[in-house]
């Protein structure tokens, strides 16, 4: 099974960011409605598929330190998240749901920003 699904990353400007990252690593993007704004998928040239996220902290997002996020697969998020607060971590954000999946933004004792993601069964 595969232990990384995704990466993302949320900042106050994400169409400056974007921008930054087309230029920098030739990315292309998605636009993402959020409704009042769009966050972007975003893709190598030619790749339907995206590759990571560049959202805007806003709403939900708010809580989202400007760092790149991983999501590390877990069987039980529930049971993650008492493990991550036992073992000294803190929960940033959620946990929250993605269609029938659902994930949380931890940080561990070190201060280091990830998110947990239980795939739906």
């Amino acid at each position: 099974q595969m232990c990384i699904r995704d990466s993302d990353l949320t900042v106050d400007n994400a169409k400056s960011v974007r921008g930054f990252y087309e230029h920098v690593v030739g990315w292309e993007h998605s636009p993402v409605s959020m409704g009042e704004y769009d966050d972007y998928s975003m893709q190598p040239p030619g790749v339907d598929e995206p590759v990571t996220g560049i959202c805007h902290a806003r709403g939900a997002n708010s809580e989202i330190p400007p760092a790149w996020i991983v999501y590390f697969i877990v069987e039980d998020l529930d049971v993650s998240l008492e493990a991550c607060e036992e073992g000294g971590g803190k929960i940033v954000s959620g946990p929250r749901t993605m269609g029938k999946d659902r994930y949380c933004v931890i940080r561990d004792p070190a201060g280091a920003v990830c998110a947990l993601y239980q795939p739906a069964a």
